[in-house]
């Protein structure tokens, strides 16, 4: 069984070993020969982190990433409104992680090439997909030669990006979920370590919003939105950059983008998927553009690869019904976050001060700026959450604090289903392994775990998604 991967970007190469470590041929075909040099994203959070750890490749990114500490609003004059302080989650890794992403590309990329059954062919495009009977045929154009070549494979996901060729080659759109705005995105290096605020600060000017982080290193970023018509080159660089402390250090790249806020209508053909940009593009005021993307390709490697084992196609129904919504979610978010910070003309930036000291009682919001958490899965075929019960686990990831032995939870649950219980009753019908929480032989130690589980018993899904909580009710195989 063979699923070829378009895009070879984070969300590309993170499926592709995903599939890989379950045992899936994989091949990834991309038109870049190399990792594309330039940086586009720069946050992860701690959800975000177990996406990598379950590719293999999470302690190697903490080498080449900086935890960030948190988020500061200012406004126009550069004073404080409100800070969000972020540390170690409850998932075991820093709630953000600043980096570079052709570093993280390339540590994919050498990963991928550990992995026997995957391989990357770069220089080619995909130019038509065409399913019949039996498998996909895909027909890639090679950039140095100019050939043609059928290729087949049982599965294909299209992980090429915002102008996806293969959403536009399974009749997809996209929707609206907000306006779209122009940015310009400046990428620095400065020759020693800058005197700046350790986190994301974000200017809440409505005439000029703009965004200044460190990065990793001594690399730092830079976003300033531009107004109709203007464009970098009648910019005073130098003098934007000055209220950061940054005013000195070497502009490496600018790049002007269009931020939108876009949901796609269709996710799935047959056999061909949509995952990261090609099916969903975010504004980026709260960090989670790649992050949706990589959640994308962990919530659909594990079902791709049990209909590749013989499970019902009916399983790769699940991949839209659960994650457009979630993503339709944080863009929503991410709009209202970015409207709050930046809008409203100069009478709303009289108000912002007050409104920003009561943020934190704002639904949604304050959950965003101080948990990194995401919004649950909505109930389906495999979210079976109990109705009239606040604060249920089912359909967010489970916890992943500390465990005896230095040991990580995720590691001990396997690459399957499983059941994690504190003495509570184990369902029959349930799959997967069976771990005990506690303190006697053979059982997971872990003293936040067993806080966490109450006495219940909980079944976690391969991408460790809770599932159900007992009592229960029945989660078709």
């Amino acid at each position: 069984m063979t699923v070829i991967v378009v895009g070879a970007g984070p969300v590309g190469v993170t499926a592709a070993l995903l599939l890989a470590r379950r045992g899936v041929d994989v091949l990834v075909l991309d038109r870049h020969v190399d990792a594309y040099p330039q940086p586009r994203a720069v946050h992860l959070d701690d959800e975000s982190l177990r996406v990598l750890q379950d590719a293999g490749v999470a302690d190697a990114f903490a080498g080449i990433s900086r935890p960030a500490a948190g988020l500061r609003l200012l406004d126009r004059d550069g004073r404080v409104l409100v800070e969000f302080h972020r540390g170690a989650g409850v998932h075991g890794w820093p709630q953000a992680s600043m980096f570079t992403q052709p570093d993280l590309e390339v540590l994919l990329r050498r990963a991928l090439a550990d992995e026997p059954t995957a391989t990357l062919r770069g220089g080619v495009e995909v130019v038509h997909v065409e399913q019949r009977d039996g498998p996909v045929r895909v027909t890639v154009h090679d950039r140095a030669t100019g050939a043609e070549e059928q290729l087949r494979a049982d599965a294909v996901l299209g992980c090429d990006g915002a102008n996806s060729t293969v959403r536009r080659l399974i009749g997809a759109g996209m929707r609206d979920a907000g306006p779209a705005q122009r940015w310009l995105v400046v990428d620095l290096v400065a020759a020693g370590p800058l005197d700046v605020w350790p986190g994301v600060s974000q200017v809440c000017d409505p005439d000029r919003p703009a965004t200044f982080m460190p990065v990793a290193g001594n690399r730092y970023r830079a976003e300033f939105r531009l107004h109709d018509g203007e464009s970098a080159a009648g910019l005073d660089l130098a003098a934007l950059l000055a209220p950061f402390g940054a005013a000195g250090a070497e502009v490496v790249r600018t790049a002007e983008y269009r931020y939108a806020a876009q949901v796609a209508d269709r996710w799935r053909d047959r056999r061909v998927l949509l995952c990261g940009d090609a099916a969903h593009l975010t504004p980026p005021f709260i960090g989670q553009g790649l992050g949706l993307g990589l959640r994308d390709a962990h919530q659909l490697a594990w079902k791709l690869a049990a209909v590749l084992a013989g499970a019902d196609d009916a399983l790769l129904d699940t991949h839209q019904a659960e994650r457009a919504p979630h993503a339709a979610a944080l863009v929503r978010v991410a709009v209202l976050v970015g409207r709050l910070m930046t809008g409203g003309g100069r009478g709303g930036a009289a108000v912002r001060r007050l409104v920003l000291g009561g943020v934190r009682r704002l639904p949604g919001i304050s959950d965003f700026a101080l948990a990194s958490r995401t919004p649950p899965l909505r109930p389906g075929r495999l979210v079976r959450r109990p109705r009239l019960v606040p604060g249920s686990p089912v359909g967010a990831l489970v916890p992943q604090p500390p465990i005896g032995g230095g040991g990580r939870l995720d590691d001990v649950l396997g690459p399957g289903w499983a059941v994690l219980t504190a003495g509570g009753r184990v369902p029959p019908d349930w799959p997967g392994k069976v771990l005990r929480v506690g303190t006697g032989p053979g059982e997971v130690d872990s003293p936040e775990l067993v806080r966490w589980l109450r006495g219940r018993a909980v079944l976690v899904r391969p991408d460790r998604i809770v599932a159900a909580v007992s009592p229960y009710r029945r989660i078709p195989s």
